[in-house]
């Protein structure tokens, strides 16, 4: 089995087991979510390898992270992920790309990544529910960081913090790759 097959088989899995838990039908979760409940059934059956602003959607509309949304097995207290599982769910023919470094559920789901935004390159997110905060840490390069319609220049070595429930994105208009690392939280369900 492939690494893309192996990720949508524990999707499908993941993703039933968590919208029974939380005791949604595939109607509510697809209300919630904003996605089709056609895609729903199509990730919950291993159909579909969807895209990564329709996983962060059902992600968020469960209240997990993504991790949870694509990693069953939870191990001990310390759980380590070596650089070959970490998943990148995002990637431009540019070389801009993010990768989940790590996730947790412990209040909400609190997410670590790694990004990198080529030259030119951006990348747009849909609000995330109330109360998702978001950091940020500029390691090369200056990040255009749009919160809510407003701009920010977010030069190497700063760092920034915000609520990320509204309309946010990053983009680089420099002339080198700009390498971020980044932290979600979002409050429990």
């Amino acid at each position: 089995m492939t690494d893309l097959e192996q990720l949508t088989q524990a999707m499908a899995r993941n993703l039933k087991r968590l919208r029974t838990e939380r005791g949604f039908t595939l109607d509510a979760l697809a209300a919630r979510a904003g996605v089709s409940r056609g895609m729903l059934i199509q990730i919950e059956q291993a159909r579909t390898n969807p895209s990564v602003g329709t996983v962060v959607k059902v992600a968020d509309a469960l209240g997990a992270s993504i991790t949870t949304l694509l990693d069953y097995d939870q191990g001990p207290q310390v759980r380590l992920v070596p650089p070959d599982q970490a998943v990148r769910l995002w990637s431009t023919d540019a070389g801009s790309h993010s990768t989940l470094l790590v996730g947790a559920e412990s209040p909400g789901p609190l997410e670590l990544w790694e990004w990198r935004l080529m030259p030119g390159d951006h990348s747009d997110s849909d609000p995330h529910p109330a109360g998702t905060t978001e950091l940020v840490h500029v390691r090369r390069g200056t990040l255009v960081l749009t919160v809510d319609g407003a701009e920010q220049q977010v030069p190497a070595g700063t760092s920034a913090a915000f609520a990320s429930h509204v309309p946010h994105g990053y983009r680089n208009n420099g002339p080198d790759p700009v390498d971020m690392i980044m932290a979600v939280s979002v409050p429990a369900p």
